[in-house]
This record gives C-alpha cells, sequence and structure tokens, in this order.
C-alpha cells in the first residue's frame, strides 16, 4: 500500500541519510575505498533485495553506489522500501 505523505516523513526520520528525490523515490549515496568494495556491497543489498523480493535501482560509479528504491506496483513508496532501507543500513561497512 502506497505511503502519504505524512507517512513518508516519519519514516524517512528513522532511516539515516536516505533522502525523497525529486522521482518520489527514497535514495542514499554511499562511498566506498575502491571498486571491488563497491561490487561485494551491491552483491550483499543484492541478496537482501531477493530475500525480500524487492529491487532498488542500483548505479554503481568505481567507489560509489546510489541505491533508490520504490514500490512501482503500489505507484510510490511502501512500508517495503522503508523496511529494505533500514536493512541496507545494517550492513557491515566494507
Amino acid at each position: 500500500m502506497k505511503l502519504t505523505p505524512n507517512q513518508i516523513d516519519i519514516e524517512l526520520k528513522q532511516i539515516a541519510d536516505w533522502k525523497l528525490n525529486a522521482a518520489g523515490e527514497i535514495e542514499k549515496n554511499f562511498t566506498f575505498t575502491g571498486f571491488p568494495q563497491s561490487l561485494m556491497f551491491v552483491q550483499a543489498v543484492g541478496l537482501l533485495a531477493e530475500s525480500k523480493n524487492h529491487h532498488p535501482d542500483i548505479l554503481i560509479q568505481w567507489n560509489k553506489v546510489r541505491l533508490a528504491l520504490t514500490t512501482h506496483d503500489a505507484g510510490g513508496l511502501s512500508s517495503k522500501d522503508f523496511e529494505l532501507a533500514k536493512m541496507i543500513n545494517a550492513l557491515p561497512v566494507i
């Protein structure tokens, strides 16, 4: 179920460093020491996403990774997005 703007504001306050972008997604940028660390992080995110059957848009640029989440079948942000964001934030730093 699509969240209301008020619900989105409440959820955003509970996840560090995620922002609402112009497309209505939540996104976060990560910086690593190099490309191998970026790839290891993306692999960990991929395993989490697959376990939840909820997949982020991922952009890898050498030592930078940008993740964006939205629930396409809900037509916007849902609790699934914030749940996955919290799981991603809990990953160990690589």
